[in-house]
């Protein structure tokens, strides 16, 4: 399906790997010019050569997303290279230390929120004057099942629940400016080098378990499964959804093979 996303400009934060990385490959393959901030300027230049194939415009920029000033600058390089911006997708987050609080050393917490849902605001902060100057686009927060649900770990989940909400009071915010902003709640998503990856080697019986228990499909959600979508809620085919929290994880129960102890 053409989506209609050919010549849009997307810049998407932790798109060196994993769904990010994901997502710019299904951005590429509708055409549209991507740019990808992460940390690590080698994974980086990775992505971008496996981005070449499509023939679409690729730009990156090395940045930490929790510096502000420094993700304002990779928004500004990319946006200079691309010609300006369209879309956003926050895509960066993870967890700070061990993520509990009864476990956590000092900021650990605040450096998760800062992470997901500051980063997320940021960025947004950061690329508006790029979307308004375009005449509106699209914004797609990726926060997590673990934010709709109580599991391990606490700082994670409470910054994912973070992000759904800014996900939908943006939209209100930001309808005036033909922008909308929606918000992708992945559930456990296996790929090589991801987290699961490990868990599943380092506890083997803990995650079949996990497995055969709380997906009813028996399997974990694929790369792919999740890009998808947000590619969808990007393209004017969504031009009605804003302010949602679109769910892919496959009816999945328990968000964590985790138990707090």
């Amino acid at each position: 399906m053409d989506l209609g996303l050919r010549g849009r400009r997307a810049l998407i934060t932790g798109g060196s790997r994993g769904i990010g990385l994901a997502t710019a490959e299904a951005l590429a393959a509708e055409g549209a010019a991507v740019g990808l901030v992460a940390r690590d300027p080698d994974g980086l230049a990775a992505a971008a050569q496996r981005l070449a194939p499509a023939g679409v415009p690729v730009a990156t920029a090395a940045a930490d997303v929790t510096n502000t000033p420094g993700l304002a600058r990779a928004v500004e390089a990319i946006a200079a290279e691309l010609g300006g911006l369209d879309l956003l997708v926050a895509n960066a987050g993870g967890t700070i230390g061990t993520g509990n609080l009864t476990s956590a050393g000092p900021d650990e917490f605040t450096a998760t929120f800062a992470l997901n849902a500051g980063h997320a605001a940021e960025l947004i902060r950061a690329g508006l004057p790029h979307l308004r100057a375009a005449g509106g686009g699209a914004i797609v927060i990726v926060s997590s099942i673990t934010g709709m649900r109580p599991a391990p770990r606490t700082a994670y989940a409470t910054a994912k629940a973070a992000e759904i909400q800014l996900a939908a009071t943006a939209a209100e915010e930001l309808a005036p400016d033909n922008i909308r902003v929606n918000a992708v709640s992945p559930g456990s998503i296996l790929f090589p080098g991801g987290t699961w990856e490990k868990f599943e080697r380092d506890n083997p019986d803990v995650f079949a378990t996990f497995v055969a228990t709380q997906f009813p499909h028996q399997r974990l959600g694929r790369l792919a499964e999740v890009a998808d979508p947000i590619v969808y809620l990007l393209s004017d085919r969504a031009s009605w959804i804003t302010g949602a929290n679109l769910v892919v994880a496959g009816a999945q129960r328990y968000p964590s093979a985790r138990r707090f102890e």
